[in-house]
C-alpha cells in the first residue's frame, strides 16, 4: 500500500463551512476540533484519500490532547439527567448481585471466585474441601480465606486476574495478570502453601493452554506471537524463558491459533490447529516422544476432538453442515476409519456432555437450545423438557444427577439439579438478579433479506405493546466468526424495556446458528449478506410497527460495531442514533495493523491485499464510505487505549470524519477509556461497567425520546 501527503486547504475549508453550516442548525454544541491532513493510499490502482492518519499515533500530545477534549464532549453531549440517574440506579440494582465462579479443588482445598454486593471485583478464595458428596457451592456471605486480591495489585481495580491451573500437588497455583481490557497477560505462579509468588513468570505476552507437568517442575504453554504464530513451549522452573523448548508449531502462521490438551492419563496431547473460524486441523502427540501423527488436516471443516473412555470423540462439520458426533480409535485416528455416532440433523448439534452413561447433546434450533438424549451407541433416549427461546447448558452433578443451567432474554441464568431416574427438577443456584418477568413478553418475528435468505429476530417488550411506531427501539446483532447470537439475560435490555423501550435482537449470516453453510455465506466475500440482513431486520421492525426511524437505534461491539457502522453509512435514513463500541472500522487498512489487530481475523473479514477481497471489503468499509454532508444518525462510539484486538486509532479517526462529514446537525461522540480493551469485560471493575452501560444507553434513550413516561 503506497501513500503520500496531500495539501488540501480548499477542500478543507469547504469542508469545515459545510460542518459549520450544519452545527448552526443543530442543538448541540459542535465538536472538538480535528487538524486536517490528507494522506492518499493507493491500493489495487485506487486512491484512498485520509484525513486523519495523525489520530494513529497514541501516543502523541497532540492525540492525548484530542482524546481529553473528545472525553469532555461525550459528557456534554450525554449530560446529566433524570434518566441518566434512574438507568443508574436501575443498572446498579440488576448488577451489583453477588457472583461466584466455578470451584476446583486442588490438594486439600477448593479454589474459587468470589464478589459479594457493593464489591468492586472478585477475589480468589479457598476453603477445605467438604467430604465426598457435598457439592454446595460457597456462601457468598461465608468466611474463607483470600488468595489473591486485586486491589493488592492495583487499587483502582483495573488489574485483572484470572486462575489458570495448579500443580498436580495443588501446592502451586499459575495465574494470569492483565492490564485493563488488554489481550495480553503476564503469567505467574504462587507457592500456595507460603502465599508468595514465584520468582518465575512468563511476561506479558498472548498465551494459552498453560498447563503444568506430572512432576510439577515445569509446564507447557500455548504462546501467540503476532509476527511469528504460535508455539507450543515447555518451560523448566528456575529456567530462563528465552530457552523454552518448542514442542510444536513451527510454520504455524500468525493467522492460525494452537491449543494442547493432555489426554489419557498424559500419554497423549491432542493439538488443535485453528485457521480462523472457518475450519481446523487436529494432531495427536506422544507427550514424552514428540511424536505427532494426524487426525485430520487441510479438510476446511470444523474438528472438535476430545477423549472419552478409550476413544477420541470428534464433533465435526466434515460432510455435515449442521455437524455429527463420532468417534475414532487412537490406533487408527484418520477420517476415513471414525464411526458416526450421532449423525447431522436438522438443527445445528453444539455441543453433548456424558451423563450417567449416556450422551446429552444439545442442539440449537431456530436460536433456541434444545438437549436430546443418547445412548452411548446413537439411539435416542428421550429429550429434555425445554422452555422455547431459552440458552442451555447441562452437566454431570453426581450420580444419577445433572445441573441444567438455563437463561433467556427474560431470565437470568437459572440452574436446576435433574434427578435423572424420575426427570424432577429442584433449583440448585437460582439467580440473586431482582428482575420480575411478568408483564413482558418475547415476539421470534422472521424477516428476508435483499436476497430472500430468511432469519428469525427476537424482539422483548412490554405485554400489550401498541404497534403504532412510536417506541424507542435498539436493535442489536453480531454476524460472524461462526458464533451463534443465543437468547441471555442482560441487565441493559433489563432496564430498557423496564422504562418503556424495546429491545431487538436479529440472527445474521455469519454465525453459526444454522450450521457452517450459515457462517460462510456471512464471510469474505460475502461479508454484505450480514448487512444485508440487519437491514432487513430494520426494515421489518418499522414495518410492523414497533417503531419508526425517528424512535430506532442500533447497538454493536466489535464485529458487532463493524455491523451497525456499515448499516449507518449504507441506510443512514433507517436510524436516530447509533452505538458503536471498540469497532472494526478501517477493513481496507486492517492487515497493516499488525501491532494490534487479531491477524486470524483476515481469515473471516478478507485480506485487502488480495484482489478479490479487496473488491468486496472497498465496497462495504465504513470508514471509506463517510460522505460528505450527508445526514447521518446522532453516533456515540467507545474505544479505549488497551484494545489490542481491535486498534483503537480506528474509533479515533472514524470520530473526526463524521464530526466533520456529518449534514444532519445530530451529534457525534466519542467517549474513550485509557485503560479500556477487548478483554474481561473491557477491562473494568463494577462501577465502572455500571457508568459505560448508563451513559450508553442514556445517550440512546437521549436520541430516541426514551423517558419513564414511555
Amino acid at each position: 500500500m503506497r501513500k503520500h501527503v496531500l495539501n488540501r486547504t480548499i477542500t478543507m475549508f469547504a469542508t469545515c463551512i459545510v460542518a459549520l453550516a450544519a452545527c448552526s442548525r443543530s442543538p448541540w454544541p459542535p465538536p472538538p476540533a480535528s487538524r486536517i491532513e490528507t494522506v492518499v493510499d493507493s491500493l489495487h490502482g485506487v486512491a484512498f484519500e485520509d484525513d486523519y492518519r495523525w489520530l494513529e499515533d497514541q501516543a502523541s500530545a497532540e492525540t492525548r490532547a484530542w482524546i481529553t477534549a473528545q472525553n469532555a464532549y461525550a459528557e456534554t453531549i450525554v449530560d446529566s439527567s433524570d434518566v441518566r440517574d434512574r438507568l443508574r440506579a436501575r443498572l446498579r440494582e440488576l448488577m451489583d448481585v453477588p457472583e461466584t465462579g466455578s470451584v476446583r479443588k486442588a490438594g486439600s482445598y477448593e479454589y474459587f471466585t468470589l464478589r459479594r454486593a457493593g464489591e468492586e471485583a472478585e477475589r480468589v478464595y479457598r476453603r477445605p474441601a467438604p467430604a465426598a458428596g457435598d457439592s454446595s457451592k460457597p456462601d457468598p456471605a461465608g468466611l474463607y480465606e483470600v488468595v489473591l486480591d486485586p486491589a493488592s495489585f492495583d487499587p483502582a481495580y483495573r488489574t485483572i486476574l484470572e486462575v489458570l491451573n495448579f500443580s498436580r500437588d495443588g501446592r502451586t497455583m499459575m495465574y494470569a495478570v492483565r492490564q485493563g481490557g488488554q489481550d495480553e497477560t503476564e503469567i505467574r505462579f504462587r507457592d500456595l502453601t507460603l502465599g508468595q509468588d514465584l520468582e518465575d513468570r512468563l511476561p506479558r505476552a498472548l498465551y494459552g493452554g498453560v498447563e503444568f507437568d506430572e512432576n510439577g517442575k515445569g509446564f507447557t504453554y500455548v504462546h501467540r506471537s503476532r509476527e511469528e504464530g504460535p508455539r507450543l513451549r515447555h518451560h523448566e522452573f528456575d529456567q530462563a524463558a528465552a530457552h523454552d523448548e518448542i514442542l510444536y508449531g513451527e510454520g504455524l502462521p500468525p493467522t492460525a491459533f494452537l491449543s494442547a490438551d493432555l489426554a489419557d492419563s498424559a500419554q497423549l496431547r491432542i493439538l488443535g490447529v485453528q485457521h480462523g473460524w472457518a475450519s481446523n486441523d487436529v494432531y495427536l502427540q506422544n507427550p514424552r516422544t514428540g511424536a505427532v501423527r494426524t487426525l485430520i488436516a487441510d479438510s476446511q471443516a470444523h474438528v472438535s476432538a476430545r477423549w472419552h473412555d478409550g476413544g477420541i470423540w470428534i464433533l465435526t462439520d466434515l460432510g455435515a453442515p449442521r455437524y455429527r458426533l463420532a468417534v475414532a480409535d487412537p490406533a487408527r485416528p484418520g477420517p476415513g476409519q471414525w464411526k458416526t455416532i450421532l449423525a447431522e440433523g436438522d438443527d445445528v448439534l453444539e455441543s453433548y456432555a456424558f451423563i450417567d452413561g449416556k450422551i446429552y447433546a444439545t442442539y440449537l434450533h431456530d436460536v433456541g437450545d434444545r438437549i436430546r438424549i443418547f445412548e452411548m451407541d446413537g439411539t435416542p433416549a428421550g429429550e429434555m423438557e425445554m422452555p422455547p427461546g431459552t440458552t442451555a447448558g447441562i452437566r454431570a452433578g453426581g450420580e444419577g444427577r445433572a445441573l441444567l443451567t438455563l437463561s433467556g432474554h427474560l431470565l437470568p441464568a437459572t440452574t436446576w439439579a435433574v434427578d435423572l431416574a424420575s426427570g424432577t427438577r429442584t433449583i440448585s443456584d437460582s439467580s440473586k438478579v431482582p428482575f420480575d418477568a411478568t408483564g413482558f413478553t418475547i415476539d421470534q418475528v422472521w424477516f428476508a433479506s435483499k436476497d430472500g435468505a430468511r432469519s428469525p429476530m427476537y424482539v422483548v417488550h412490554r405485554e400489550g405493546l401498541a404497534l403504532d411506531g412510536t417506541h424507542p427501539t435498539i436493535l442489536t446483532g453480531y454476524g460472524g466468526f461462526n458464533l451463534a447470537l443465543k437468547p441471555g439475560f442482560s441487565a441493559a435490555t433489563a432496564a430498557w424495556i423496564e422504562m418503556g423501550g424495546v429491545w431487538a435482537v436479529a440472527t445474521l449470516r455469519g454465525g453459526s446458528e444454522f450450521g457452517e453453510g450459515w457462517h460462510r455465506d456471512g464471510m469474505l466475500e460475502n461479508k454484505q449478506h450480514v448487512f444485508d440482513d440487519f437491514i432487513a431486520a430494520s426494515e421489518q421492525l418499522i414495518r410492523d410497527g414497533y417503531t419508526s426511524p425517528d424512535h430506532l437505534g442500533i447497538s454493536g461491539g466489535s464485529n458487532g460495531g463493524l455491523l451497525v457502522a456499515s448499516a449507518m453509512t449504507q441506510r443512514p435514513d433507517l436510524y436516530r442514533a447509533v452505538l458503536c463500541t471498540y469497532p472494526d472500522l478501517d477493513m481496507v487498512r486492517f492487515f497493516t495493523f499488525s501491532r494490534t489487530n487479531n491477524a486470524p481475523a483476515l481469515l473471516e473479514y478478507g485480506d485487502a491485499r488480495i484482489p478479490a477481497q479487496f473488491e468486496a471489503i472497498r465496497q462495504y468499509s465504513p470508514y471509506q464510505n463517510v460522505r460528505d454532508g450527508v445526514h447521518y444518525p446522532a453516533v456515540m462510539l467507545a474505544t479505549g487505549d488497551l484494545d489490542t484486538r481491535v486498534p483503537p486509532l480506528q474509533a479515533r479517526r472514524m470520530t473526526a470524519k463524521l464530526q466533520v462529514a456529518t449534514g444532519s446537525g445530530l451529534p457525534v461522540i466519542l467517549w474513550y477509556d485509557t485503560r479500556g480493551g477487548h478483554a474481561a469485560g473491557r477491562g473494568r471493575p463494577l462501577s465502572l461497567r455500571i457508568e459505560d452501560t448508563t451513559r450508553e444507553l442514556a445517550f440512546l434513550a437521549g436520541q430516541l425520546g426514551l423517558t419513564p413516561a414511555n
